[in-house]
């Protein structure tokens, strides 16, 4: 027999099975050793009071009943010989659309402008060691996107998007662990993301479908308002390729910055909107521990074998704009992620264990257009024109290299450069500034009262030994590329769909993923 239980127990009792069937069996009001299987369905922590508590959803089964065998593997059919489809990105967008799209009977040719996820780990050590940035492969560019080397956090703030949970299965069935489907914040870990996207591509390729990589899309081929197909470059021998299609997903990505240029010159209708932008903060990991479990950091040590390291979300109104934490990374690291010479960009990441000993955040701030007036002569480009200015800015206060601009958190808030910094996780190196003075008004007084309100919410946080890193600039895409709600077409241009978060329609791996999908059974519907 089979029953479904909700327990609200101790850490260390959530960590011992043998435990568990005890609190179940007293319960039901039945005897421990009549439970033969347990199995935990959802799992989260409560950590508003000392008294930490875990709260799970579980399945207990009896007697001679097992649960049944799972598999999330999808038998797609083969391909080769379907109607393709071109999907510009590899990113969570283009790779959950290239599968849906076999699913549906499409062939994908995939075209991705940066390298093979295992290729990519070259370009990432020269940019942390050597501050080398290669346009076309790097943080941001390559196999995975933006998504692959950082952080790997499987939720969403909308439940609405679309099915979440094929998302997460899609995954598991790539190779992540299957405890993504129960925990209330799944996380997979930077360290693990590049076998799963290995074996997504492999599925691609097995069933028919194309991927190219180093190939870059210079143009979009129309005709009488309607998509023929996209010219690209190869990067390794610069020749001009061609591929011809009457679909194109555009999934490039919110930080492909020539794609934009490209639709803006070819008068393909493209809008400004709000997006954010601010900087890294980073905290010892054992502080936010001790801070979020209420406990001594010796305390923490004891508990840290049943508890996770801890996260926080903040948001305050300040001035009339929101200054929120972004992509919080608990044992995470801080990381380089410009795509060009010239500009200093930081982002986070955790590994699987999140064992690092620095927590770090993006804290950002809403921009409104009213902040790069300065910029109107670029039309719907004016917010990528302030994002690029800002990124700038920090290159030059770091050195011009890709150490980056740092301050103490009290120091910033005191308006105090900092004569001293910590140990930071970010590996090009750190150096002082007065980052109260060089970020814009609009950005800087608004992170200065929404560190002091953090301050007040979580005491201990706004401490000296937290540092800030500038600039965190890439949470989200300043230009949308419109489309119809219902066809999800672009409205100009027959043929081609904009998709994930560099048209403006998703913000993380998987409302980007669900976007994909949404995007190629858009087009199964029209072209079927």
């Amino acid at each position: 027999m089979k029953h479904e239980l909700n327990l609200v127990v101790s850490p260390t009792d959530a960590a011992t099975e043998e435990k568990l069937k005890s609190i179940a069996a007293s319960q039901l009001g039945i005897s421990s050793i009549s439970i033969t299987f347990l199995k935990v369905l959802k799992r989260s922590i409560d950590a508003r009071s000392r008294n930490i508590k875990i709260n799970l959803r579980i399945e207990v089964y009896t007697g001679k009943s097992a649960p049944e065998t799972v598999s999330y593997k999808v038998n797609y059919p083969t391909v080769s010989q379907r109607k393709p489809v071109i999907v510009i990105g590899a990113g969570p967008a283009g790779l959950f659309a290239a599968l849906q799209l076999i699913e549906n009977g499409f062939k994908p040719i995939l075209l991705e402008r940066g390298k093979d996820v295992k290729s990519r780990r070259r370009d990432l050590a020269a940019i942390n060691k050597e501050h080398i940035v290669n346009i076309h492969s790097n943080y941001c560019f390559g196999e995975g996107g933006a998504g692959t080397y950082s952080d790997g956090k499987l939720y969403t703030r909308s439940t609405k998007r679309g099915d979440i949970t094929k998302v997460l299965e899609t995954f598991v069935a790539h190779g992540a662990d299957d405890t993504i489907l129960i925990e209330a914040h799944p996380h997979i870990g930077t360290n693990k993301l590049p076998k799963i996207i290995e074996g997504m591509r492999q599925t691609i390729i097995e069933c028919g479908g194309e991927v190219h990589f180093q190939t870059f899309v210079t143009d979009l081929l129309i005709k009488d308002n309607k998509i023929q197909g996209v010219q690209c470059t190869e990067v390794t021998s610069n020749k001009t390729l061609e591929f011809t299609a009457d679909s194109v997903i555009l999934a490039t990505g919110h930080s492909a910055r020539d794609i934009f240029e490209l639709l803006h010159s070819k008068n393909i209708l493209i809008e400004g909107k709000t997006f954010a932008m601010g900087v890294r903060v980073e905290h010892p990991q054992a502080l936010i521990d001790s801070l979020q479990y209420h406990c001594s950091i010796p305390e923490v040590q004891k508990q840290r074998d049943y508890l996770p390291a801890a996260s926080y979300s903040m948001v305050h109104q300040a001035m009339g704009r929101g200054v929120y934490s972004f992509c919080m990374c608990p044992g995470g690291i801080i990381a380089p992620c410009a795509t060009a010479p010239g500009e200093v960009v930081t982002n986070g990441w955790s590994p699987s264990k999140r064992n690092n000993p620095f927590a770090n955040s993006g804290i950002v701030v809403t921009i409104e257009p009213e902040d790069y007036k300065k910029y109107s002569s670029f039309g719907p480009l004016a917010g990528l024109q302030y994002q690029k200015a800002l990124e700038q800015l920090a290159w030059k206060a770091g050195g011009k290299t890709q150490t980056a601009p740092a301050q103490r958190l009290h120091d910033f808030v005191l308006n105090k450069q900092s004569a001293t910094l910590p140990e930071v996780s970010y590996q090009p190196g750190i150096q002082s500034a007065p980052l109260h003075e060089l970020l814009p008004a609009e950005i800087g007084k608004r992170l200065q009262l929404g560190f002091t309100e953090f301050g007040k919410k979580m005491r201990g946080y706004l401490s000296n030994d937290a540092v800030i890193v500038g600039v965190e600039s890439r949470t989200s895409s300043p230009v949308r590329i419109p489309r119809d709600s219902e066809t999800l077409q672009h409205p100009q241009i027959i043929g081609l769909y904009p998709c994930g978060e560099g048209a403006g329609y998703a913000g993380g791996i998987v409302s980007a993923a669900i976007d994909g999908q949404k995007c190629a059974l858009a087009i199964s519907q029209i072209k079927k």
